[in-house]
């Protein structure tokens, strides 16, 4: 398989002011086979330490001696550590997050040296314990499940890839190819971006596989929220855990995920699952200008789960069942679709950037409207509505263009790209020109160079 932060770390091994790198993201999201395939392809030798398998070995790295350590190491490992061609991958480093702190003395004292670790639950840990990571001195790759793209790549469909890079705004995509893409994104909707996941479908191409490796993930996730943070009460977190795929795409209520429970006991709760990486708060941003965390709401926020995967196989949905699906609003409401555009558009920006996302709503009687997602491109803010089908309102958009005045907006459909120039209408009367892009819902990890073509 392929993933495109193996471009990132090529980048990271390029620099010149190069510092040792943690990769954060999710458990299982493949961070651990991403840096071994970096490995294979850059170095000669790669010395790997697995802290959950030997956490003995966190006795090798003696606090500001970074020579003593090498030398203890080379002898662990019965190898040479030549700088430019060894690795050190410190993988769940979560099992002894003391070591955190000693990565600073690589970049103070030997540069040369490549360094790289592999997490999750850092934010977790480090709640716990009564240091902070040295900041300014290490750097950070965040990393997803896989895209649509990657996925497609997965499947052995690189001409569709090459396709979808070359398409531009006002191209047709011929109908055949159309519903060969959206059978594809129906079956990334059950199959997912977990590697382990996609692995086992694509050897098996039975769809027991996947839901089997969801079924063991989830149940990961669940083991690990009760061996990292005891004094939580365990059942809480699997309660709110279980009940964010069935809230995706609502403003959270803390009644909706259990209205015995006090709020603040679920907002700690959900504290924990976000630094766990496994949801993720897509807060309300009023959307005036960037960047768009600027005007954050904290109290305001949608859930997002992890993966559109974990979330079918969360709310018993089944490819046979989509598959006699026509219009995809059908399937649990489009809240599906919103998850799936959600999780790619977290991780539009940069690796080394945190992901975040944002949404607006305005909460008037008799006036109330949302729009799903905001994107800051090229400095301007464009809002974003998803539909799962062909069809559906754009009210809430229309009044978001109108009070902001926004010269261009975007939604995915089920429908094949187009581009008008629109006239905005509120109550019949219009307002300003904008220009509306439509895309399919494939068509998401291009979504940004697409804007950017439109914007000229």
């Amino acid at each position: 398989m392929y993933r495109n932060a193996l471009k990132d770390l090529k980048g990271w091994k390029n620099q010149k002011n190069r510092k040792p790198l943690v990769l954060r993201g999710a458990r299982q999201v493949g961070k651990t086979w991403l840096v071994r395939k970096f490995a294979k392809e850059e170095f000669n030798h790669l010395i790997e330490i697995n802290f959950d398998d030997t956490p003995e070995q966190a006795k090798l790295f003696v606090k500001g001696d970074v020579a003593r350590c090498l030398q203890l190491l080379e002898i662990e490992h019965n190898q040479d550590i030549i700088p430019g061609k060894t690795l050190i991958f410190l993988d769940e480093i979560q099992a002894v997050p003391e070591i955190l702190p000693y990565l600073r003395y690589f970049y103070e004292k030997r540069p040369d040296i490549f360094v790289a670790a592999a997490g999750s639950l850092l934010e977790f840990l480090l709640s716990e314990h009564g240091f902070s990571m040295p900041v300014g001195r290490i750097e950070y790759l965040h990393l997803g499940p896989m895209t649509f793209e990657e996925f497609l790549l997965a499947m052995d469909q690189q001409r569709l890839v090459s396709f979808l890079s070359g398409i531009h705004p006002h191209e047709s995509i011929p109908e055949s190819i159309h519903q060969k893409l959206l059978y594809f994104l129906k079956l990334f909707w059950i199959v997912g971006g977990m590697p382990a996941a996609v692995a086992a479908y694509r050897s098996s191409k039975s769809f027991q596989s996947p839901n089997r490796e969801h079924g063991i993930i989830l149940q990961t996730y669940e083991d690990d929220f009760s061996k990292y943070r005891k004094r939580i009460y365990p059942q809480r977190i699997r309660k709110v855990f279980q009940r964010i795929p069935a809230l995706v795409g609502k403003k959270l209520k803390y009644v909706n995920l259990d209205p015995n429970e006090r709020s603040k006991d679920l907002a700690d709760t959900l504290d924990l699952l976000e630094m766990a990486r496994v949801i993720f708060r897509v807060h309300h941003s009023a959307g005036n200008g960037v960047p768009l965390g600027a005007e954050m709401k904290a109290k305001d926020f949608k859930p997002l789960f992890l993966d559109t995967g974990l979330m079918t196989q969360s709310l018993g949905l089944n490819l046979p069942t989509l598959e006699v699906v026509k219009d995809l609003t059908l399937v649990n409401n489009g809240a599906v679709a919103e998850q799936f555009i959600g999780q790619h558009l977290l991780y539009q920006y940069l690796s080394y950037e945190k992901p975040e996302l944002y949404y607006w709503n305005r909460e008037k009687k008799s006036s109330s409207a949302e729009v799903d997602y905001l994107l800051a491109v090229e400095n301007v803010v464009v809002p974003v509505e998803v539909k799962a089908g062909a069809s559906g309102s754009l009210k809430s958009l229309q009044v978001f263009l109108s009070e902001k005045r926004a010269p261009l907006a975007l939604r995915f459909n089920s429908m094949t790209p187009s581009l008008t120039e629109l006239t905005v209408q509120i109550n019949g009367t219009p307002g300003h020109s904008y220009l509306f892009l439509s895309l399919p819902h494939y068509l998401v990890c291009q979504a940004k160079r697409l804007l950017k073509e439109v914007m000229g």
